[in-house]
Parts: structure tokens; sequence; C-alpha cells
């Protein structure tokens, strides 16, 4: 078919412009390459803002590609986690009934007489130093003097129970050996909820049993956990603790030992306590030492205050009305004790330990405990709306009398 005139003319046209933007376009590339010179259109760059680089965790050596990790760890504790077996002798209890005169005029001499049986535990532990330091619970090795101690490889020693400490629940034991595993400890005061949390243990005379989870809390009080007669700010973990467990480590995901497991809530599912790796370390430093551990205390019971604890309080005292809304409330101060000596009052409110804020009893109990026996401490007092500073001595801690909580 042939071409009109006009369609002759447009097609030649076309075929002018497209050539001659070709053309154009290849003197730009030409010219951009620097192979000759010519005219060179500019270049437009968006500038895009560089993509954030993911958050660095410091002192992280675990490979987040390889998902054995926890294996890894666990492997790595594994062989200086043991198990202690501990027995001791515990008299039956006589029937109070049997105790009445009446009985003892009727039987004579025949009255039944306390037995003694043979108490068997188990419980875990583990090695602090390859010449067979180890640590564990203290109600693991309560009421006993040797217990026997298994190692994952097998090996059995008996081992000599140096220091037990009631209100930490930390308790020492010894055994006679040299080159052993140990753990690696790491640090309990920067972790944060979410973070992994691994147990090892003999739950159930499980040996060697591997539980994992995350911290569930930090800093929970003994009063919170169940257990208002122990001095410690514990970790709280859903990794599953049962019996057996107690005293063995709970490690974090790099293998470092951050806690001793310890207490258990019978009446709930998903809850287990450990003691934090400073406590531990700083107590049976001083139980291997001195086969036991001094606990400095003020002799003061306290209070959080509140609306209800304040009018509570202030009903009972005849002086020395507290003023402030919130605080650390004194509520009663122990006869002879350190803070009577100092003149610490009922009704004085603690604002400060040692120059540090305090806003709870155990934010109190934690700065004390941290101090020496007989050492200075400024404590910093609101008393009748003004802002003293006293100067008080800690005692140590009677275990056998004060209910006296700081």
């Amino acid at each position: 078919m042939s071409l009109s005139f006009k369609q002759a003319t447009l097609y030649v046209t076309l075929l002018s412009i497209g050539g001659g933007m070709g053309w154009l376009g290849n003197r730009y590339l030409q010219g951009s390459n620097n192979l000759e010179t010519g005219l060179v259109l500019p270049v437009v760059r968006q500038q895009i803002p560089p993509y954030p680089s993911p958050p660095v965790l410091e002192n992280r050596a675990v490979d987040r590609s390889n998902p054995n990790f926890i294996a890894e760890a666990a492997e790595k504790v594994g062989p200086a986690v043991v198990r202690i077996d501990a027995s001791s002798k515990v008299a039956n209890q006589v029937p109070e009934a049997f105790k009445n005169p009446l009985f003892r005029r009727f039987f004579g001499e025949n009255l039944p007489q306390p037995e003694e049986r043979l108490k068997r535990g188990t419980g875990s532990g583990f090695i602090l130093t390859s010449d067979g330091r180890i640590v564990t619970n203290a109600h693991v090795v309560s009421g006993t003097d040797t217990v026997k101690v298994t190692l994952k490889d097998g090996r059995e020693f008996e081992g000599k129970v140096q220091g037990v400490d009631p209100l930490t629940d930390v308790a020492v034991v010894k055994i006679n050996a040299k080159e052993l595993p140990q753990v690696a400890l790491g640090r309990s005061d920067n972790i944060v909820p979410g973070q992994w949390a691994i147990a090892i243990g003999n739950p159930l005379g499980l040996d060697n049993t591997v539980t994992v989870g995350i911290i569930s809390a930090t800093g929970r009080s003994s009063s919170q956990v169940g257990i208002p007669d122990k001095r410690v700010r514990f970790i709280q973990t859903d990794a599953a603790i049962n019996p057996g467990n107690s005293g063995g480590p709970l490690l974090n995901d790099q293998g470092e030992v951050i806690g001793i497991n310890t207490a258990i809530r019978a009446d709930a599912q998903g809850l287990g306590f450990a003691i934090p790796i400073e406590t531990a370390k700083r107590i049976s430093d001083q139980l291997f030492a001195k086969g036991k551990a001094e606990h400095p205390y003020l002799g003061i019971q306290m209070v959080s205050l509140t609306a209800a604890t304040k009018a509570e309080l202030n009903k009972q005292l005849d002086s020395n009305k507290i003023t402030l809304d919130q605080g650390v409330a004194v509520a009663r101060v122990v006869e002879n004790s350190p803070a009577q000596k100092a003149d610490l009052r009922a009704g004085d409110v603690i604002q400060k330990v040692d120059g540090i804020a305090v806003n709870t009893p155990g934010d109190v109990q934690e700065r004390v405990e941290n101090t020496v026996v007989g050492k200075e401490l400024e404590v910093e007092i609101n008393r009748l709306g003004q802002v003293q500073k006293i100067k008080v001595r800690p005692g140590a801690f009677p275990l056998s009398g004060s209910s006296a909580g700081g």
C-alpha cells in the first residue's frame, strides 16, 4: 500500500526527532563517562537519609544467627553444676496429749519417747573455683555438716559444709579436688525483664536438667516472694524451677551465672526466684573466710507511707507526728539497737541513706545491707517537717532474735 505525501512527511519527522533524542542521549552518556567532551545534562540525585543501624548490645558475644546458643550455654556450664545429697537426723515430736501430767502419772516411765529419723534431700549447686569451692542454698544443706556431691561426669565426693547463712539462703560446701570445671560469673545489676534466662539443676532427681525462659522481673522483695524472713532482692523468672533445682545456677544467654535458683511459690505456676549473683558472691566469700556472714542492721521497722498508714501511725504516736504523705516511715525502733543509740525515732521519715534517695523499706534495707558493721552511716530523715542528718553505726543482725527489718 503506498503512503500519501502527508503520511510520509510525518513518518520522516518522527524518525528525525527520535534520532535526535537518541543522539543527545548518546552524547550525554559519553560525556558523563568522560569519553568525550560535549553537553552534559545535570543529574539530580535524591538525598535519602541513611537507614538507622540496629542497637548494639554491649558485652554480648552471642551469635544471634546460631539457633543453638542456649544449648551451647548449657553445655559450657553443665559440667560445673553438681548434685547435692544431704541427710540430717530429725526427732519425731511426741503428741501434746502425752505431755499432760495425768498421762505421766498413769504411764510413768512407759511414755513414748521422741524417735530420731533420717531426713534426706536433694538439691543443686555449682562450682565456683577449680579447687572445689561450691555454692548452694542454705535450706539444701541445713542441719548437716557433710553432704555427698556428684559431678556431671559421675565422680562423687564428700563435701564439707563450711558455712550457712539463713538470712540470704546461701551456703558453701568444699570438696577436696583439683582442676575441676567452674562457672563464669556474670552480673545481675544490669539485667532487665525480657532477657533470656536459663536454669540448670536436678529437679525431682533428674540430673542436669535445662529449662529456659525470660527474666520476668527484678528487685522483688522477700515479702513479695512470700519469705519475709530473708534479706534478698530476688530475680523473678518464668524458667521452670522445681524441687531439686534449689542451689543451681540461673544463667544469661552467654552462659554466665546471674543468680542462684532458690524460692518456689507452691500456689503459683510459672514463677521462680533467684538470689542475685552479687549477693551470693558477697555472702559466700564471707562464709568461706569466716564460716559466717555478718549483716549490718539499724534496728527499725519500716512502712511505706500511704494515707492509711500515715493515719494509723499518727494514732499510735504520742509525739513526732508524721507530716509527709509519702516516703519510708519508721514504725518502731528496737530497744538498745544502733538506731535507738543514734536517736532515730518512730515517726521519722527516711529520705536518704548514705546520700542515696530511698523510696521503699526494701531500698533502705538494701542500702544498709551494702554497708559494713560498725562503719558510720548517714541517714537523712524528715522529722516534724524538718530535714535532719543522723549518723548511725550499724550493728550485726541478731539472727536469733529481732524481727527488725533494717
